[in-house]
């Protein structure tokens, strides 16, 4: 058998190989770069540089999201969901779970110090001291793993205690490098918390192990029994459609709102220690604010793009779904209806919170004024528009985050959800020192933007394109008929003129071509995914 060492070292190895070589090979080449460019002993100073973050700072970001997610198995299991995040089938290990948990950690641990020791021998950090981010990257890791297997009471408790922890453990840090604590203290600070973390990892495999999970739920339906109950003793739904959006809205439709709700006390707290600081720090306040339902919808879209959470196949559909009497797009129907009602209570949370916590903490005469200076600067008519368009964008945004991973969920393929992932975060590698290329040569940025127009109109005939054989195929296929055809692209097509007829007044310059905003447009309202998710989810149904 085995030793558990190398059973671990397997586990992580094996099935996250692809990410891990696209990894060291990055390492490599950048070192070798390094040492023909440089020469040795000579570290690029990162003097905030966007070349330096782009080759440095993005990946390095890129693989700590990677560790965060292998070495607390958090690509394997539901994030959402009460029971314990740990693979059940490690649980059958003849191993204790001090082994269970002290394995991951540690090669967590080893891997987090390399990584970030790493980044410093090819950055000279403006902090100076080499030794605490790698001792808070493991920390973080430790802290991590801790809460993704730890089984919690009640469905999304784990992101809003993870959240809430994590980040108070950066804001500890952050005050501590801008008071310029010494790195000893820090070190005291931080390395402590390893074996509390290991101790506390140890009780939640244990908890998890023998199947011991909280069940809050009942405590918090009790009062929404009686009308629910008097629903369903007093007769059936009225349509499929409406049986099904119940079933939605009780998957996920509360989950959005009531992470907002967990998070906002906390966020907008922060505007009481703001209000005696520069103006600014209110102003990132109330951005982190507006920025929280977005964020947390990508959370709640995992609970979306796996079907059959808890199983081993979890982008597959349940029996329960791939049989019901229904069409894939009537299926989709009531996601995305669920989906827009959910944003809206969530903004609607946003919305009715920051005026009451900029009258409270005393910040709200300077909003005000930033407000009064919009509209002398828009004038009145435009700074509505302006406003109305903002929030309009931050709510089709965070609705665009829950829905947008339906396409790619409804496949059911696990290969091409999670190599979309991998794509996207190297689609970001790639943007970025492109930017910092067009930002360093003039003569690269004349010609980006004078292709720029042609670039786009090339992007929006492929879309369009796209969007024809969609539709070709949900024809053929019967998943949509003529009439559902014509209105949605009736609805997209007015979206696109409503939205173009107020840029168009907004950028009323010579300087801006109306058609450059028309293909803007075009390319910024969504089709392709919501449109393809019921092609998707008939391929799922029928593998």
């Amino acid at each position: 058998m085995r030793s558990p060492a190398s059973a671990f070292l397997w586990e992580f190895a094996q099935r996250h190989r692809l990410g891990l070589i696209a990894l060291l090979g990055y390492a490599l080449a950048l070192g070798a770069v390094k040492l023909v460019v440089l020469g040795p002993g000579q570290p690029l100073e990162l003097d905030g540089s966007l070349g330096v973050a782009a080759v440095v700072s993005v990946p390095i970001a890129t693989a700590f999201m990677l560790f965060l997610g292998v070495f607390s198995f958090g690509f394997e299991g539901d994030l959402t969901a009460r029971s314990s995040m740990y693979p059940a089938r490690l649980f059958t290990l003849p191993v204790t779970n001090r082994a269970l948990a002290g394995w991951p950690m540690l090669y967590g641990a080893l891997a987090m110090a390399i990584l970030l020791l790493t980044a410093a021998y090819f950055v000279r950090w403006e902090a100076g001291p080499l030794i605490w981010p790698a001792a808070l990257g493991m920390v973080f890791l430790a802290w991590t793993q801790v809460l993704t297997w730890m089984p919690y009471g009640l469905p999304g408790l784990r992101v809003v205690v993870a959240v809430f922890w994590l980040m108070t453990l950066d804001a500890i840090v952050i005050l501590a490098v801008e008071y310029k604590v010494p790195e000893p203290v820090l070190l005291a600070f931080l390395l402590p918390q390893l074996p509390l973390a290991y101790l506390a990892a140890c009780h939640a495999v244990a908890r998890a192990r023998r199947g011991d999970a909280p069940d809050w739920r009942p405590l918090f339906s009790r009062a929404g029994t009686g009308t629910a109950g008097l629903k369903r003793r007093e007769g059936h739904f009225g349509s499929p459609h409406e049986a099904q959006l119940w079933f939605e809205w009780k998957r996920f439709g509360w989950s959005l709102p009531v992470w907002v709700g967990f998070l906002l006390p906390f966020e907008l707290a922060l505007l009481s220690l703001t209000r005696d600081e520069p103006g600014v720090l209110v102003l990132y306040t109330l951005l982190g604010v507006l920025l929280t339902p977005p964020i947390m919808a990508s959370f709640v879209a995992t609970t979306l793009g796996r079907p059959n959470p808890g199983s081993r196949d979890a982008f597959g559909l349940t029996p329960f779904l791939a049989t019901r009497p229904m069409t894939s797009s009537a299926l989709v129907a009531p996601t995305l209806k669920a989906a827009m009602w959910s944003t809206l209570l969530a903004w609607g949370l946003v919305l009715f919170a920051i005026p009451l916590a900029l009258a409270w903490t005393g910040t709200l005469p300077q909003v005000l004024g930033w407000a009064n200076r919009a509209i002398e600067f828009f004038g009145p008519p435009r700074a509505v528009v302006v406003a109305v368009l903002t929030l309009g964008s931050l709510i089709g945004w965070t609705w665009r985050r829950l829905v947008q991973r339906l396409c790619i969920g409804f496949t059911g393929r696990e290969r091409v959800i999670k190599g979309t992932s991998f794509l996207s975060l190297s689609f970001l590698v790639v943007v970025v020192p492109f930017l910092q290329w067009l930002h360093d040569d003039a003569t690269a940025m004349t010609s980006f933007v004078n292709a720029l127009p042609g670039i786009l109109a090339v992007l929006v005939c492929v879309k369009v394109s796209a969007a024809a054989w969609i539709a070709s195929q949900l024809h053929a296929a019967g998943l949509v008929g003529d009439r559902a055809l014509v209105a949605g692209a009736a609805t997209w097509f007015a979206a696109v003129l409503v939205l173009r007829g107020l840029l168009g007044w907004l950028f009323d310059t010579p300087h801006v071509a109306g058609y450059f905003v028309l293909l803007v447009v075009i390319l910024g309202i969504p089709l392709l995914r919501v449109a393809a998710s019921p092609v998707a989810l008939a391929w799922n149904r029928h593998r």
